[in-house]
């Protein structure tokens, strides 16, 4: 896997009042037209007052076959790949584990949905291999909350100030990807 960037597992669960207005997936199609992200796979689900995970009809044809994987559901399983590269000390691995991953969607309450995507980090790709190549190895990551980012929000400010707003990037027209047009 050295030629793919760092692969995230983004859950997100929408409750009863969610708005579907399309948002999410725009941003989505606007970060992989700009190269910064791949959405490699992405599956939407829907617990039953039984407990069972019902999959939208969102996908596409194979579209969510290796997050249902991931999160332990029936049907075709993807081939395991070998790790490429050092992993963290004592057998410790980086990142969710299969159980972890499987536990996002046990963990959801019944008559709740949510979207499971698959991100590759393009815009990542040669750090992930440098940090590999000179035997480092990430040991977290993650997005911080704003309750986490508190104590530091005034020097964040400043050097957001000083640093000036990111490039904006174009909204796409319409987002061709094969997908059926379910919005999110």
């Amino acid at each position: 896997m050295a030629g793919i960037g760092p692969v995230q597992l983004l859950a997100v669960v929408f409750g009863p009042d969610a708005k579907f207005e399309g948002r999410v997936l725009d941003e989505l199609g606007v970060l992989e037209a700009n190269g910064q992200l791949r959405v490699l796979d992405m599956l939407f689900v829907r617990k039953e007052p039984d407990g069972r995970l019902f999959a939208l009809d969102y996908q596409a044809e194979s579209m969510g076959d290796t997050v249902a994987a991931l999160l332990g559901l029936p049907g075709d399983r993807p081939r395991a790949a070998q790790p490429a590269g050092p992993s963290p000390a004592d057998g410790g691995a980086f990142g969710l584990s299969p159980t972890e991953v499987r536990g996002l969607a046990e963990a959801m309450d019944p008559g709740v949905a949510a979207a499971f995507v698959l991100l590759e980090h393009v815009w990542a790709t040669r750090l992930k291999n440098a940090i590999r190549d000179t035997g480092g190895v990430p040991v977290a990551e993650g997005f911080l909350t704003e309750e986490a980012l508190v104590s530091v929000a005034a020097e964040l400010a400043a050097a957001a100030q000083r640093l000036g707003e990111p490039a904006a990037a174009p909204s796409p027209p319409g987002r061709a990807t094969g997908r059926s047009a379910r919005r999110l």
